[in-house]
């Protein structure tokens, strides 16, 4: 993600990748966390679980954004439990027309058992055709090999971590300082 004023700094996103595949989903980032050209932290923690663990969540932008994201999507589980569709989609009305949280900066992958989503700042929340996604400045990258690993592949982890390599390698935003969650199908 890139965050451009008179004043600031350019932020660089990182790399966000989730793989379901058979009984297992895994979600993946990257540790780097970058101003303008320099390296400020290298093994930030981007994904996590949620909701008691039930519900992996990553983000690409602003860490207190995303925080505040976070926070906001917990709240409406509690309000819709189990629901993670209805409360994703509760969450993307509040940023998209809250004059305070559309000033946010990140973009979030959230799954459960049943749904992987992208939630975006434009009111958008994406369930990829596909059983991969990614955000991110290397997000493409390990969309891209991901997809190209999947048929190849069995283990969602071997995929993720193999894409991520792929795109560390390449983005010079990512690392390969990989944290990983896993959820059992």
């Amino acid at each position: 993600m890139t965050h451009d004023t008179d004043n600031s700094a350019i932020w660089h996103g990182t790399t966000i990748l989730a793989v379901r595949k058979g009984r297992k989903l895994v979600m993946l980032s990257d540790g780097q966390v970058s101003m303008g050209q320099t390296i400020m932290k290298g093994n930030a923690r981007k994904v996590r679980r949620i909701a008691g663990g039930d519900i992996l969540a990553g983000f690409a932008g602003a860490t207190a954004d995303a925080f505040t994201l976070f926070e906001r999507l917990e709240a409406k589980l509690e309000r819709h439990p189990g629901q993670l569709q209805r409360a994703a989609v509760e969450l993307a009305k509040d940023w998209r027309t809250e004059k305070y949280l559309q000033k946010l900066e990140a973009l979030l992958i959230v799954a459960d058992k049943e749904s992987t989503l992208v939630i975006t700042g434009a009111g958008d929340v994406l369930e990829p055709e596909h059983n991969v996604v990614a955000v991110g400045s290397g997000g493409n990258y390990a969309l891209a090999a991901a997809r190209g690993l999947y048929d190849y592949e069995d283990d969602s982890e071997e995929i993720g971590r193999k894409a991520m390599q792929i795109a560390a390698d390449i983005c010079v935003y990512t690392n390969s300082h990989f944290t990983l969650e896993t959820l059992d199908l």
